[in-house]
């Protein structure tokens, strides 16, 4: 697995801080990025929290997430939240050290009582004695929340700094990107009131048998107000993939206006991702599992195939310019603004998540702008099956015998890649295992690819002595 090193450069530690007849929450950014370009230390927000307890068990629960792993738990996790500015909202997100569990926290604008938000994307710090802090926090005092530097600070950070240096694998990268894909085919699948969200979480282990993620896939169904636990997953059920893994909506549970679950259609008996979202008042905080404990999203493929295809990647750059940090991405006034069709515009801001410049609201069922503050392009370059994928077709790999069939030769064997209703199948044992439930092989990528190369419209060379 590669890693690279990620520095984290803040003007100060975050901390909680008496003020006046309230606290202040000062949360220090890292570098990002803003309307105006890259920003060492970008400010987004100066404001009163609406539920200030609630507020900071919902930021600490997606720092446990950010400081977490799952499964190989003695292995180190230490990434810190990031934070997007979308204008009317804030929206805090972290990923877990073993790639299994997505976490978000949307501060929306009735919990941020009507203050100016600005627009960016960044890291915030979130140490040790801080969250010592936020979890001695009591009562309903009034919580300052800053997001960036102190305004009459600002010009003036020029000093020492505050560095961590944490490994950034790129499966980690890769995870935002999958978990994203994976979402955008979720819907609503259950809804309970808050004394039933409050007695089935409770109800869930915290930790699993010998510390390790190894935990059976559970499966719940809708019965009245509440959810019931089933051994199979009959129609209508929803997958519970390590439910240890919902721990961190413990915190916010006092607080809890009712929960409702996100997930994709049952297909039959093997695991799925599937989203918990518990509101609260004025904030959304939203737990996203992978399919099983020992089973990340960076591995699952959904994104393959748009990275796989040149035009997705032009379109991409155009819509990428028409992005402004708003909170909710419409496809349609894109394809106005840019001329393409609103499909094109739909797989742009596919590729366009790849690289962790857009995300999904699950919520909302739309796409989201923001800009990852790590290099997620590296990810792209490195993903395994794309790498092979392109190796596979400067070989000279791929014997095309369409209309439906192509011959893919892989070491000393040859594999059989057969297209029906546009998707394609192969006879190598990651189709036979897998059946497409993650993504695509590495034959049926360089196949695309080559059938791609071969429809793609020929440019003929201008004649000697043409205007150009």
């Amino acid at each position: 697995m590669t890693r690279i090193a990620h520095t984290f450069a803040y003007a100060r530690p975050s901390s909680l801080t008496t003020a006046g007849a309230g606290q202040a929450l000062n949360l220090e950014t890292a570098g990002g990025l803003t309307p105006t370009g890259a920003d060492a230390h970008p400010r987004f927000f100066a404001g009163f929290l609406s539920a200030p307890q609630a507020a900071a068990r919902a930021l600490l629960a997606v720092a446990d997430v950010a400081a977490a792993r799952y499964y190989r738990r003695t292995l180190r996790a230490s990434l810190d939240p990031v934070v997007t500015g979308n204008g009317d909202r804030l929206r805090f997100e972290s990923f877990s050290g073993c790639c299994g569990v997505y976490a978000r926290l949307d501060v929306l604008p009735e919990g941020l009582r009507g203050a100016d938000t600005g627009h960016g994307t960044t890291n915030v710090d979130v140490n040790n004695p801080l969250r010592e802090a936020l979890s001695r926090l009591t009562g309903d005092d009034p919580l300052h929340l800053r997001v960036g530097p102190d305004e009459m600070t600002v010009t003036t950070l020029d000093g020492p700094v505050v560095e961590k240096k944490v490994p950034l694998p790129d499966r980690w990268l890769r995870g935002f990107a999958e978990s994203q894909a994976i979402t955008t085919g979720f819907d609503l699948r259950a809804e309970l009131g808050s004394a039933e969200t409050s007695r089935f979480l409770r109800s869930l282990p915290r930790t699993t048998t010998g510390g390790t993620a190894t935990s059976a896939v559970r499966w719940v169904v809708p019965a009245g107000r509440t959810l019931r636990p089933t051994t199979r997953p009959v129609p209508g059920a929803i997958c519970l993939p390590g439910p240890e893994r919902l721990a961190a909506l413990q915190r916010v549970l006092r607080h809890a206006t009712g929960l409702r679950v996100y997930g994709p259609p049952q297909d039959g008996a093997h695991p799925t991702a599937s989203a918990w979202e518990v509101g609260l008042p004025g904030m959304r905080l939203t737990l996203t599992l992978s399919p099983e404990t020992d089973r990340g999203f960076s591995g699952e493929g959904g994104v393959l195939e748009a990275l796989a295809t040149d035009a997705a990647a032009e379109d991409a750059e155009l819509v990428s310019v028409l992005l402004a940090w708003e909170p909710r991405i419409d496809p349609a006034d894109l394809a106005d603004q840019s001329g393409l069709t609103v499909e094109r515009v739909r797989a742009a801001l596919v590729r366009l998540g790849t690289a962790g410049r857009v995300g999904w609201d699950v919520a909302e069922a739309s796409y989201f702008h923001r800009e990852l503050p790590y290099d997620a392009r590296r990810a792209e370059r490195h993903n395994p099956r794309l790498v092979a994928a392109r190796a596979l077709l400067e070989a000279g790999a791929v014997t095309l015998e369409w209309p439906d069939t192509a011959v893919v030769a892989s070491g000393e064997r040859h594999y059989r890649v057969r297209e029906s209703g546009g998707a394609l199948s192969c006879t190598c044992q990651w189709w036979a295992d897998h059946r497409g439930r993650r993504g695509p092989c590495k034959h049926a990528l360089a196949t695309r690819m080559a059938l791609r190369a071969a429809t793609a419209p020929t440019t003929t060379p201008a004649p000697s002595g043409a205007a150009r």
